[in-house]
């Protein structure tokens, strides 16, 4: 979750169990004050924020991981203020498949890797190679018209 608040100062991050409570101040001194109560427990241990020159980003883990939730408020209204990142969206529906088929993938491609063969002839190299009598291949740069 991120608050976008450039040159933000006075940031107090509270993240409880059920809710998360954000307030600090904008570049113009203006007080700013955010209280959401979350949809489902939250692990407030395990989370942490971070504050960067345009925003505050919160990384907030839940209690149940592979649950979906349908919404981040608990309030069945979506608030004007909260959107959707959807670059970083992740569907956890039919997630077990995507990850069994990269498996599968994977071992396919160990299969090929391991699988064994004669070396290489290698009788096309010269034995004098290191002999010093190295060709020196250079062409001459053409002049323009």
């Amino acid at each position: 979750m991120e608050f976008c608040v450039e040159d933000s100062t006075d940031v107090h991050v509270l993240l409880e169990d059920h809710r998360i409570v954000f307030s600090c101040k904008n570049a113009d001194g203006v007080e700013l004050y955010n209280e959401i109560e979350f949809y489902a427990k939250v692990n407030s241990k395990d989370s942490q924020d971070k504050r960067s020159g345009r925003s505050i980003t919160c990384f907030v883990r839940k209690w149940k991981e592979k649950v979906a939730w349908p919404r981040l408020t608990k309030e069945d209204i979506k608030p004007v203020w909260l959107s959707v990142d959807f670059d970083n969206w992740r569907d956890w529906e039919g997630d077990e498949e995507v990850e069994l088929a990269q498996v599968e993938h994977y071992a396919e491609l160990l299969k090929k890797v391991s699988t064994k063969r004669p070396p290489p002839a290698m009788d096309d190299l010269d034995d004098d190679s290191d002999s010093g009598d190295a060709t020196k291949i250079y062409q001459e740069p053409t002049k323009c018209p």
